[in-house]
């Protein structure tokens, strides 16, 4: 019968089917997440949506890398069987299994290489998120200080890196990480041009950061109103890491800073005096919402 030729051959995948599966289980036992031992909440760092991305990342680079030779391999062990149980030996069949594992090759190697990009990006992003929530603790410190900070705030559809609350307002502080190029002769260009509406860094121009800032300040200034019932001033700042940040032709609504000092900045700038009662107001509801995000996080199944 004809068919056994085409059906015998499968016999030979048993093995890479079975590798494949172990691959899978294994995948699906990663969770980098940490709970707290006292209410079994995820616990939450600075950069913490950046350090799931990267556990996704490394997941996935993980995933490509140990199913890619397997799934490559497939065409050809099977061809292997149909030259064992054919009668005939067809050598545009054998050279179609030779061209789909070469495709297949190629689409595990592109799939590759963009984990690994990813993963350098998200973690020259984790960076930069750490250097500027490190620079935020020395706003609680010393206690008594009536400061409060809080890291991955979740508005409504994006995440805001960080909420400062202070005695004179209320700062979102969106964070940006891009790699500083190379001139000609071999020196990194550090140098960032702030304008109204866009950044022009050493070779290119962004708008998106501006963009995103101001509408992290709109989300806060409007939700901060509907839960504390009454206004609190809300100030942008957009840190880039490393950058050197010329600001003679910035928009007055925005700060945009390299990082460094970014404690000290938000100390000596006030915007409005707040209350006691509103600056209350103003942490609860913070640290509602942002319990409201680990009881999410907690309510979904590990990847």
């Amino acid at each position: 019968m004809a068919w056994l030729e085409y059906l015998l051959p499968l016999i030979f995948l048993f093995p890479l089917a079975a590798t494949a599966v172990i691959v899978v289980a294994l995948k699906s036992l990663h969770d980098a997440r940490v709970r707290s031992p006292f209410d079994a909440h995820p616990l939450r760092e600075p950069g913490q949506a950046l350090r799931d991305r990267l556990d996704r990342a490394f997941a996935s680079l993980f995933l490509n890398g140990a199913l890619g030779p397997i799934v490559v391999l497939a065409p050809l062990v099977y061809g292997m069987g149909r030259m064992l149980f054919a009668s005939e030996q067809d050598w545009v069949e054998w050279s179609l299994y030779g061209v789909l594992c070469t495709l297949m090759a190629l689409g595990f190697c592109l799939l590759l290489i963009r984990d690994y990009q990813r993963i350098r990006r998200l973690k020259l992003g984790l960076a930069c998120e750490l250097a500027v929530g490190q620079e935020l603790e020395r706003l609680i410190r010393p206690e008594a200080h009536p400061y409060h900070v809080f890291h991955d705030v979740p508005a409504d559809t994006y995440t805001i890196d960080h909420v400062a609350v202070t005695p004179h307002g209320v700062f979102v502080i969106e964070t940006r990480a891009r790699t500083r190029p190379f001139d000609a002769r071999g020196r990194e260009q550090t140098q960032v041009a702030v304008e109204r509406e866009r950044l022009r860094f050493p070779g290119w121009s962004e708008r998106r950061p501006l963009r995103k800032t101001r509408q992290a300040v709109r989300w806060l200034r409007h939700w901060l109103a509907r839960e504390c019932g009454e206004e609190i001033p809300v100030q942008g700042i957009l840190a880039l890491p490393g950058w050197d940040v010329d600001t003679s032709e910035a928009a007055a609504d925005l700060l945009v800073v390299g990082g460094e000092s970014l404690a000290a900045l938000i100390d000596a700038t006030p915007l409005a005096p707040l209350d006691g009662a509103a600056h209350d107001k103003a942490i609860q509801a913070l640290a509602k919402r942002a319990a409201l995000l680990d009881l999410k996080h907690l309510q979904q199944p590990s990847v």
